[in-house]
């Protein structure tokens, strides 16, 4: 009798370690798709539907956010890094740079340009990747990765060539952007030894090495005048988004760790491909600056196509046989290494 409550308490036990994983593992993956999605949706809201005239100053508002939160954690326990020590700038630059460009640059991006024409344009960053580890790591493609990217990048170039809200500052912001996450991707994969800091030790010292130089330089813009001066200060409701745009970058990153923690890399990535998706078509409400074309809306959607076939066969081969579990963690480590700060930029 003792041996078969035993028994059930033990079975018990299975079924609700089972269910909390499940949980674990579902809301992890909606927390992830809800960051994702919020940090496009605010910063667009704040720069464009609210028209905050500076998005240099959001950028230092973000910076100075991770290097408050990281910091306040570490003290608290809550996250690991190394302590400062004066090879850190030598051994991980130049992402610092990379870093704060990639940064400004997309948040230039979201300000000019309609969410739609953003996503479309932002998944050239994979072509230039893709020809990067061809020519800097000699990686070749397979014939279907090629297919896949050609098909976002043609998407995305028929919808430009009926974009009838075209701004060529906020083309030139997005390609720029696109140039310097593909540099990161690459030359993070080149400096895998900066990897045992972590993603919480190369977020908060990038932040720290490039706080200066960025308040600097919104300085002689003269954007910090801009910005003081800015009416919508007095309003709550914008304070507020401000505020989440600033703190959105680490609750992001911590999403994407806490997601591939309980799910896998896979999982994160879809994840992230389905929110690019959902802010290409909800986007077209937010702001309102898309202006409808049948050419454009063509292009848009052969791109989105593009980047649920990209998706699928980079990640249809999972690992199998004997070391599948260690081929696997060393997969998950690669996909969580920063790319400008960000995994989702199918």
């Amino acid at each position: 009798m003792i041996a078969y409550l035993s028994k059930m308490r033990s079975s018990t036990s299975e079924m609700a370690g089972g269910e909390t994983t499940q949980f674990l593992k579902l809301s992890s993956a909606v927390f992830y798709g809800l960051s994702s999605f919020l940090i496009t949706v605010v910063n667009k809201t704040v720069l464009t539907s609210y028209r905050f005239p500076s998005f240099l100053v959001l950028s230092l508002g973000q910076l100075t956010a991770s290097i408050v939160v990281l910091f306040v954690a570490k003290r608290l326990q809550l996250v690991k890094y190394p302590d400062f020590s004066r090879d850190i700038a030598r051994r991980i630059f130049p992402l610092p740079l990379i870093y704060l460009g990639n940064m400004m640059f997309g948040l230039g991006g979201t300000q000019a340009l309609s969410l739609p024409m953003f996503a479309a344009l932002r998944r050239f960053s994979i072509l230039l990747t893709m020809l990067l580890e061809l020519l800097v790591l000699g990686i070749r493609p397979t014939l279907a990765v090629k297919v896949s990217v050609f098909a976002m990048v043609g998407g995305a170039l028929m919808a430009a060539l009926d974009d009838l809200s075209f701004n060529l500052q906020g083309y030139m912001y997005v390609m720029i952007t696109n140039t310097l996450t593909a540099a990161n991707g690459v030359y993070m994969k080149k400096k895998l030894d900066t990897a045992d800091m972590g993603k919480y030790g190369l977020m908060y010292y990038n932040s720290l090495f490039m706080i200066l130089p960025a308040l600097v330089g919104t300085w002689l813009a003269g954007d910090i005048d801009r910005a003081w001066q800015y009416e919508g200060w007095n309003d709550p409701f914008f304070v507020v988004q401000f505020l989440l745009s600033c703190v959105m970058g680490f609750i992001l990153s911590y999403s994407v760790i806490l997601c591939t923690q309980h799910n896998s890399a896979l999982t994160t990535t879809i994840v992230g491909c389905l929110k690019n998706i959902s802010v290409t078509y909800i986007g077209m409400f937010i702001g309102g600056d898309y202006v409808f074309s049948l050419l454009n809306a063509l292009g848009i959607n052969i791109s989105v196509a593009g980047s649920l076939l990209y998706t699928y066969v980079t990640f249809r081969k999972k690992p199998s046989g004997g070391g599948g579990s260690g081929d696997a963690a060393s997969s998950d480590k690669k996909l969580l290494l920063p790319a400008a700060g960000r995994i989702d930029n199918v």
